[in-house]
């Protein structure tokens, strides 16, 4: 069964829960939590535009979905187990 949204060219909009869930399934990303993405889309302005449905926000996950393709990480100095990062 082919989704409405590709059948009609629609926006295939998706809460950040579903975007989350979605995002591992399809192997774009290892593992990401609906929190993440949600403070991704705050501090980003790159991030694809979202919108308020109801008390949830969403987004488009044909534009979200190349967006985190090419999203450079930093991951974080884990503090709790390797102490203070060293001065550069």
């Amino acid at each position: 069964m082919v989704p409405v949204a590709d059948a009609e060219g629609g926006p295939d909009m998706v809460s950040f829960r579903e975007l989350a869930r979605r995002l591992v399934a399809d192997g774009i990303v290892e593992r990401i939590s609906h929190q993440r993405v949600s403070k991704i889309s705050r501090e980003d302005p790159d991030f694809p535009p979202v919108a308020t449905i109801g008390s949830s926000k969403a987004v488009d996950y044909r534009l979200a979905a190349p967006y985190f393709r090419s999203r450079v990480t930093r991951p974080g100095w884990r503090t709790d187990l390797k102490g203070r990062p060293p001065k550069e």
